[in-house]
């Protein structure tokens, strides 16, 4: 039995790598926050045994209950996808403070709590595997989406670190960069998903059935750890 955690797993990207993690026969925890309806759907369609779990990653308290619960249940963890996270767009100059906060809170908090409170637990199972998914908007930066790149860019340098720390311990510590995807998140920014296809060398956006498919191959491999895949079509 292999057991994974994807965290915002009840829609975009993260039910994708969900349902793929699922096929090659994970019991996969499908983190949510706000969506428990659709969350037990992915669940039902993972054709294994497994299970939602309601937090808030960017929470310590919520990630070490969702981290105890998964362990609780299958008494190992071999996969974590950090795949949870938020925008609050708007130009820096008029950027509120509590909007920076949260995006950092959810994107760069939220990878460091599921990281503390899982990785113990990876250990004890053995070693595994962490995927953080960044952003374009972390390698390049993006008009109006300070906070977004910050926290997306910090994601990469936390995944180095993570890397060296945890490599001892046989513990694969990746990045994973999509492109721009039609997501819910994706599709609120009309303007945006249209330029991102007209940049794209291939006149296309980023498929997230694509982008989870590399995730599930990913974790199947044993010697490659601290590296950035930049998925885009996009120079």
């Amino acid at each position: 039995m292999r057991v994974a955690v994807v965290t915002g797993a009840s829609k975009g990207l993260g039910r994708e790598t969900a349902l793929a993690l699922g096929r090659t026969g994970y019991n996969v925890a499908v983190n949510y926050y706000h969506s428990p309806k659709e969350a037990e759907e992915v669940v039902l369609k993972t054709g294994t045994q497994s299970m939602a779990v309601k937090a808030d990653v960017g929470s310590f308290r919520d990630a070490a209950d969702m981290a105890g619960k998964v362990f609780a249940e299958w008494g190992r963890i071999d996969v974590l996808i950090n795949n949870a996270g938020i925008t609050r767009d708007g130009l820096m100059i008029k950027y509120r403070e509590d909007d920076w906060d949260e995006a950092l809170r959810v994107n760069l908090k939220g990878c460091f709590n599921t990281v503390k409170t899982i990785a113990p637990l990876m250990i004890r199972s053995g070693g595994g595997h962490i995927i953080n998914v960044s952003s374009c908007s972390g390698l390049r930066g993006k008009v109006g989406q300070a906070a977004y790149s910050a926290s997306k860019a910090a994601v990469i340098g936390f995944t180095f670190a993570l890397a060296k720390e945890l490599g001892e311990y046989n513990i694969k510590v990746n990045c994973v960069v999509p492109g721009y995807m039609p997501t819910e998140m994706g599709v609120r920014a009309e303007e945006a998903m249209k330029r991102a296809r007209e940049e794209s060398l291939l006149r296309c956006l980023s498929d997230p059935g694509e982008v989870a498919g590399f995730i599930a191959y990913l974790v199947t491999t044993e010697t490659i750890t601290g590296q950035v895949f930049c998925l885009d079509s996009r120079l």
